[in-house]
């Protein structure tokens, strides 16, 4: 029940953007082109290892010049298998990942430096991303065949999960209506089991179907640029 209340306020709040704010103000709407990788008890022991495509849409509204709210869609899949890894315990094993996830993101972004689309020459700023993300991924769980022997996957489905994105970047304006921008952002998920490793619902108690660290959530990252044009009225980011 409570996590069905935050999928419903996520939803709300991503509508909120996009409908009731879409009026005599500032926006931008673009897309967000890059690559993926996870962080969990299969493969590389690397944080930062794009090898995924990934795809999205993006969509802000500039309040200030310091401050806009920010909604989204990404689309990718996850991918990693034990031969990106040093350890040979792992390495024995040969399991690989493969998961479809489909997410959607709303939250804050917040400029370090002022950022005016005012101005008619080139602008730029760090800026740095805070919210909260919900996303559908695929279950399923190994069987293990023994050492040199890819294991057997057992898919029972798809869920969907509350995420936490955190997204550093770095943004420039040619002109007033176009933005470019350069982005890494880690999504700390609130499931284990993208890589299988801990299986839920209907198969959360069987132990013999876990592997790895069982305490530890799992994470992806999106890294890629973002394209986007800006609409609307100007807003006033004078001081009166």
């Amino acid at each position: 029940m409570i996590q069905l209340k935050i999928h419903r306020l996520i939803f709300t709040a991503f509508a909120y953007f996009f409908i009731v704010n879409a009026r005599s103000q500032f926006h931008e709407i673009g897309a967000f082109i890059g690559s993926s990788n996870y962080i969990g008890d299969i493969g590389t022991d690397k944080y930062i290892h794009p090898n995924s495509p990934a795809l999205g849409l993006v969509y802000k509204w500039n309040t200030t010049d310091r401050f806009s709210l920010r909604a989204g869609f990404t689309f990718s899949k996850l991918e990693e298998n034990e031969f990106r890894n040093r350890d040979l315990n792992r390495f024995t094993r040969l399991y690989k990942l493969n998961n479809n996830i489909q997410e959607a993101m709303v939250g804050i972004e917040i400029n370090f430096f002022e950022f005016n689309l005012h101005d008619e020459t080139l602008g730029f700023t760090p800026y740095i991303f805070y919210g909260v993300s919900y996303f559908r991924y695929e279950q399923f769980y190994l069987t293990p065949n023994g050492p040199f022997d890819p294991p057997t996957r057992n898919d029972y489905g798809s869920d969907e999960k509350i995420a936490f994105p955190l997204i550093l970047g770095f943004k420039i304006n040619p002109n007033p209506i176009f933005v470019i921008a350069l982005e890494m952002g880690a999504r700390y998920t609130l499931t284990d089991n993208l890589d299988g490793s801990n299986p839920e619902n209907e198969f959360a108690d069987i132990q013999e179907y876990k592997f790895g660290n069982i305490m530890n959530n799992d994470w992806y990252i999106f890294t890629g640029l973002t394209f986007s044009f800006t609409f609307g009225d100007l807003p006033c980011y004078c001081k009166d």
